[in-house]
């Protein structure tokens, strides 16, 4: 079954059967009329008065079961995958005629009484809602529209791991204002970045001649701050050439590179310590 299958006019008729359905449980008839009666006689007429729908066989069947049964079948038939045609007889339509024989029986059943009770009235306007409501659907383009819309999309995986609640240095928020600390506007990429050393490619006659195979030159004077992640766990060495690292870069994490010197990043950590990555193979930039 499939449940977005269901349109406005089918959200329609399960309200209207829940509102008959309801109905047959209040009073089906008003108090008798006492007036000149003696009290003993009075007594008996409200000893014989229906309380609900439930008590008066016939109107139950025709009525409110017949118009929640035809309810049912009308949805039933939205949710299967395939129409089957039970004696020839698509089973829609005779749920929708089902929902308008309820509706014709609760019609008369209100002319007919005397002294009608609120779930006889009730009843008859929850059936001439759950008829109209059958009969509109396929006809009415706004009881056509979807009564569950479709799923939005997932957005796009963060990259190495980085979740909903990323950590330190995550350029998202740089991302959506456009703008903030060492992030240039020009590198922001829709999808997970792009590896290091790709640049985007710029059209032929900017200022100072440069050209997107310049860029991608990577030289020092036109480097800028970026974010990037490392695929995997790199040693961060002291700027002085000390041979001990001085931190390691952890993947999942964005960190900060201020400064290019030949292939080596300068990076900064997210307690500011600053060092460089040797190795820059295979690194995610923002």
């Amino acid at each position: 079954m499939n449940i977005r299958s269901l349109t406005r006019g089918d959200g329609v008729v399960i309200g209207a059967a829940v509102l008959l359905f309801i109905a047959s449980f209040l009073s089906f008839t008003g108090s008798p009329d006492c007036s000149g009666l003696p009290a003993k006689y009075c007594q008996q007429a409200q000893g014989y008065a229906s309380p609900n729908a439930w008590d008066a066989l016939p109107t139950l069947m025709s009525m409110y079961l017949a118009g929640v049964i035809g309810a049912a079948i009308v949805v039933l038939s939205r949710l299967l995958p395939q129409q089957r045609k039970v004696a020839g007889l698509d089973p829609a339509q005779f749920g929708v005629a089902l929902t308008l024989f309820a509706a014709w029986t609760g019609l008369w059943t209100v002319i007919g009484s005397t002294n009608a009770g609120a779930g006889l009235i009730i009843g008859l306007i929850a059936t001439l809602i759950l008829a109209g409501g059958a009969v509109a659907t396929p006809l009415v383009p706004p009881l056509k529209v979807a009564l569950v819309g479709a799923p939005k999309p997932q957005p796009a995986a963060a990259p190495y791991g980085a979740g909903p609640n990323p950590g330190y240095g995550y350029p998202g928020a740089q991302q959506q204002a456009g703008h903030g600390y060492g992030y240039p506007g020009a590198q922001q990429q829709p999808q997970g970045g792009q590896a290091y050393g790709q640049q985007a490619p710029v059209a032929d006659g900017t200022a100072g001649g440069q050209t997107g195979a310049t860029q991608a030159a990577g030289a020092p004077s036109d480097f800028a701050p970026f974010w990037f992640a490392v695929p995997v766990a790199r040693p961060l060495y002291g700027e002085d050439g000390s041979p001990a690292p001085i931190a390691e870069l952890a993947p999942g994490t964005w960190y900060l590179a201020v400064e290019q010197r030949g292939q080596a990043l300068i990076a900064q950590t997210q307690d500011g310590r600053r060092g460089v990555l040797q190795d820059t193979t295979g690194i995610q930039r923002g």
